[in-house]
C-alpha cells in the first residue's frame, strides 16, 4: 500500500512575511509563518486562483513538503486506486494553472434529491475560515484552515490540528472565525470537543518540522459564542447535517474549502476566497477493517494548505466528510487529498466519549461550552509540555 498523505499543512498556507492585524495590544504586527515549513518556493506575478476571483500576486512562499509516516493500519476497501505523492517542484504558475481548471468545471448530474448547483451553494454557505494569530516572540505560528457549520445552533466541525490553537488562549493566541467572500470577520468561537486522543498522539505537532499523520482522530467541533463585529448573532446559522453513512467509491461530491497556499500574508486576510471543487470519490480507505473511514479524493484545487477542516458534500446535501491531509507540491490537479467522513467522526466519538455526537449536538451550546472548559487546561498542558 503507498504511503497516505500527511497532515495538511497544520492547516495553513499562511506563508513567511509580516501584515499589522488588530487583535489586542500583543497582536499589532505578527510573523505569519506557517507551523511546519521545509523547501522555500519563489514565484513572481503570478495569478493566485480561488473561485472567480483572481488576485495577482508576488510571493515568497513556504510550502510545507510533510513525510508521510507509514500507514499499514489503512486499508484499501475497494479495488485498488494508487494514492502517489508527486514531489517534484512545479511552477506555481503551472500550479494555479491546475487550479483554474478545477474549479469551475461543469456541475456533475445530481444523483439525489438536490442538484449540484444546490449542493454547492449550500456548502459555501456553511463554509467558514478560521484564523489564528499567535504572538511574537511565542514560539507559535499563525495559522489560516477551514470548517463546516453542521448546526444551526452555530457548531462548526473543523481539524483537531486546528482547533488545538483554540487551547492556548491563556498564551495569548486569538482565533477567530470568519465568513464570506473574501473571509471577513464574524465570530468568535470556543472548543466543545476535540479528540483527547489525538491530542495525546500528537503533542508534539506544534515544534515539529515534518509531521505526519494520517487523518485518524483529526476532527474537533467549535461552538459560536459571541459576534466579533457589532452585528448580532444570526437566529439560525446556514449548515450542513453531518452524514450517517459514508459514500462509496465513484460517488459525486462538492469539495468547499479557503484554500489559501498561493495567497500571500495580506491576502490571506483580505483577499481570501473560497474555493469549490466538483468531484468524486476517488477511493475509500479504512483505519480497521470494514468500516469507510476515509475518502481518496485525488488531486483538485482543493489540494492545496488552508483546506483542511473544509468540507465534502454528497448529492442529497449532506455533509459526507472533512478534509484531513494532502500532499502540497506539484501542480494540484496530481497531488493527494484525504478526508475523514462523517461516519467515521460519529462511530470515533462515541468510542471516547461513551456517547453518541447526536447527544453533544442537541446541548445547548453554552452548556456544551461550559462542559469542555473544565478540560482546557489538562489538554493545553499535554501541548504546552513541548513547546
Amino acid at each position: 500500500m503507498p504511503l497516505f498523505p500527511s497532515y495538511f499543512g497544520i492547516a495553513t498556507a499562511i506563508v513567511v512575511g509580516i501584515f499589522a492585524v488588530v487583535v489586542s495590544n500583543k497582536f499589532a504586527v505578527i510573523p505569519l509563518v506557517p507551523p511546519v515549513t521545509s523547501t522555500s518556493i519563489t514565484t513572481t506575478s503570478v495569478s493566485a486562483v480561488t473561485e472567480s476571483k483572481v488576485v495577482n500576486a508576488t510571493t515568497t512562499a513556504t510550502t510545507t513538503e510533510i513525510v508521510p509516516k507509514k500507514v499499514s493500519e489503512l486499508k484499501v476497501i475497494t479495488p485498488s486506486v494508487k494514492l502517489t505523492k508527486d514531489t517534484k517542484q512545479k511552477s506555481a504558475a503551472s500550479q494555479l494553472s491546475a487550479s483554474t481548471q478545477m474549479v469551475t468545471p461543469a456541475p456533475l448530474a445530481s444523483s439525489g434529491n438536490l442538484s449540484f448547483d444546490t449542493v454547492a451553494s449550500s456548502l459555501r454557505g456553511a463554509l467558514v475560515n478560521i484564523i489564528c494569530y499567535a504572538p511574537v516572540g511565542s514560539g507559535l505560528r499563525s495559522i489560516s484552515g477551514s470548517g463546516i457549520f453542521i448546526d444551526a445552533k452555530g457548531i462548526i466541525l473543523t481539524n483537531a490540528h486546528i482547533a488545538q490553537y483554540f487551547l492556548l488562549a491563556d498564551r495569548h493566541v486569538s482565533c477567530t472565525i470568519r465568513t464570506g467572500s473574501p473571509a471577513i470577520d464574524a465570530y468568535k468561537a470556543a472548543i466543545i470537543y476535540i479528540s483527547p486522543a489525538w491530542i495525546h498522539a500528537n503533542a508534539t505537532v506544534l515544534t515539529q518540522t515534518l509531521p505526519s499523520g494520517t487523518g485518524e482522530y483529526d476532527f474537533a467541533f467549535l461552538a459560536v459564542t459571541a459576534s466579533a463585529t457589532s452585528n448580532p448573532l444570526p437566529v439560525s446559522f446556514p449548515s450542513l447535517s453531518l452524514a450517517q453513512v459514508s459514500p462509496s467509491a465513484q460517488t459525486p461530491v462538492v469539495i468547499a474549502s479557503y484554500g489559501a497556499q498561493f495567497l500571500e500574508p495580506n491576502q490571506i486576510q483580505s483577499s481570501l476566497y473560497p474555493t469549490i471543487v466538483f468531484g468524486s470519490v476517488k477511493n475509500v480507505l479504512t483505519f480497521s477493517t470494514t468500516t469507510i473511514d476515509v475518502l481518496a479524493l485525488g488531486g483538485s484545487a482543493a489540494a492545496q494548505e488552508g483546506s483542511s477542516g473544509g468540507g465534502v458534500a454528497d448529492a442529497s446535501g449532506m455533509l459526507v466528510g472533512t478534509i484531513t491531509t494532502s500532499t502540497v507540491t506539484g501542480e494540484t490537479s496530481t497531488r493527494s487529498l484525504g478526508a475523514i467522513t462523517a461516519s467515521y467522526i460519529r462511530s470515533a466519538y462515541a468510542r471516547e466519549m461513551s456517547s453518541s455526537l447526536d447527544t453533544l449536538l442537541a446541548e445547548p451550546t453554552a452548556t456544551a461550552v461550559a462542559e469542555f472548559a473544565s478540560q482546557i487546561p489538562i489538554l493545553e498542558s499535554i501541548i504546552t509540555a513541548h513547546l
